[in-house]
């Protein structure tokens, strides 16, 4: 059936993807949409997209992505609608000779007309970060800042979003993990949770993020939408440090794939290293095939938050190169942050293949948070079949995506992800700083 301003509409999952859209359906007119989310709690400790804070950044190699990303910066702006959500900071990126993927977006900057600051050598590097900071500049530092660009208190932006939604007559419901899709004459008619509960919609838009393949095998997306687990740390600083280290722009290194935040009201620093993650292999119970599956906080407790060994050596040798004076704490904290990756890097959105009542709107690959404003409106143009076509064909569920030794993974990443061992994982002593 043709989809209408009445018609009724559910959403699953309560992330950046289903809330956008659900706030820009509600926006366009519809007026019968739920959302709900297997997490009893919202926003959902564990989701990607509940986090002390993520990049707003519109270096891209591909000015595809260019240009959404100043529109959603642009939307970012709007505190009416955002409040303080936004930070300003400036992103700087290190150059790197010979890496493209940087140079290219430091192209896509400059030509699209963003506040780009080129910075060749340690004194020009070093007037990008405030002059009380001890820095690491190797001699042959060269890089951009682009100021158009910063940061967002992830959890907050949810949170508006979540109250954004209701006010215009949403609702949403938490605690509503899906057992399966609801069929009949070969089209979903809604889901049936694991309480017993169903929902019936006329349309099902599937936004569960890094849990797509696993609640949903089925679909056979294990290839498409692969569940990769990327490491995150933390440190506290005292309050005379975050005092110093406040003004920093997000620090941002596409060769290495490390970044990390200046401090946040509570003088949290956040680092992390954007690669092929890990992966948890996982006989799925509903397929009994292989799925890769996120271990998070939900899952197992405080145990899923730890992170490998070596990917914690890694963050703390990262982190000397850039703040030698941080690298001396011990981490507060440690976490893996889910992603939903696709092999070409591109989203999901648009009706599966074969079923025209079933939307998935998924695959941020970690690059999708920033486009929280707007993000929504694509998903809704390809609701209401309004999407270029070279547009709906770079998202389209089934695009084809090339294959190294019959295994998908992103192009970008440098390293290809890795399978999760628990006895590698950290422990509470490894967080302090080795004498």
């Amino acid at each position: 059936m043709a989809i209408t301003h009445e018609s009724t509409i559910l959403i699953v999952g309560a992330g950046c993807f289903g809330l956008s859209t659900a706030y820009h359906l509600l926006k366009r007119g519809y007026k019968n949409l739920t959302v709900i989310d297997r997490s009893p709690v919202l926003p959902a400790p564990d989701a990607a997209s509940t986090d002390l804070n993520k990049i707003v950044r519109s270096s891209y190699p591909d000015i595809f992505y260019t240009r959404l990303a100043r529109e959603a910066i642009a939307a970012w702006k709007d505190t009416e609608e955002w409040g303080d959500t936004y930070h300003e900071s400036g992103v700087y990126c290190p150059l790197k000779l010979g890496e493209t993927y940087t140079d290219k977006a430091y192209e896509n900057d400059v030509a699209l007309g963003a506040r780009i600051e080129h910075l060749s050598g340690p004194d020009a590097v070093r007037k990008a970060f405030p002059p009380s900071v001890n820095l690491a500049i190797p001699e042959n530092a060269r890089g951009y800042l682009n100021r158009d660009g910063g940061w967002a208190f992830a959890s907050q932006g949810v949170s508006r979003l979540m109250d954004k939604i209701t006010s215009l007559g949403g609702k949403i419901v938490p605690g509503k993990p899906v057992a399966e899709l609801l069929r009949a004459d070969g089209k979903t008619t809604g889901v049936r949770c694991e309480d017993g509960s169903s929902f019936e919609a006329d349309l099902t838009v599937l936004a569960v993020g890094s849990w797509t393949a696993s609640a949903f095998p089925e679909l056979s997306l294990q290839t498409r939408c692969l569940a990769t687990g990327q490491t995150v740390a933390m440190l506290q600083l005292t309050p005379e440090e975050g005092d110093r280290y406040r003004d920093c722009p997000v620090f941002l290194n596409f060769a290495t794939g490390f970044y990390m935040f200046p401090p946040n009201k509570d003088n949290i620093v956040k680092l992390a290293i954007h690669d092929g993650g890990y992966t948890q292999t996982v006989t799925n119970p509903k397929s009994g095939e292989p799925v890769s599956t996120p271990r998070t906080v939900l899952s197992h407790g405080d145990d899923g938050l730890r992170i490998p060994k070596a990917a914690l050596q890694k963050l703390r040798t990262e982190l000397a190169q850039v703040y030698p004076e941080l690298a001396k704490k011990t981490f507060a904290a440690t976490r893996l942050c889910w992603y939903t990756d696709a092999p070409d890097e591109n989203w999901v959105i648009g009706y599966h293949p074969d079923d025209p009542c079933l939307v998935l709107a998924t695959a941020g690959s970690g690059h999708a948070y920033k486009f929280l404003p707007t993000i929504g409106s694509l998903v809704v143009d390809a609701i209401e079949q309004k999407l270029p076509e070279e547009v709906a064909a770079r998202f389209a569920v089934n695009r084809p995506h090339a294959t190294k030794d019959g295994v998908v993974e992103p192009e970008i990443r440098y390293n290809p992800p890795e399978e999760l061992v628990a006895d590698q994982l950290c422990e509470p002593e490894d967080l302090l700083v080795a004498v």
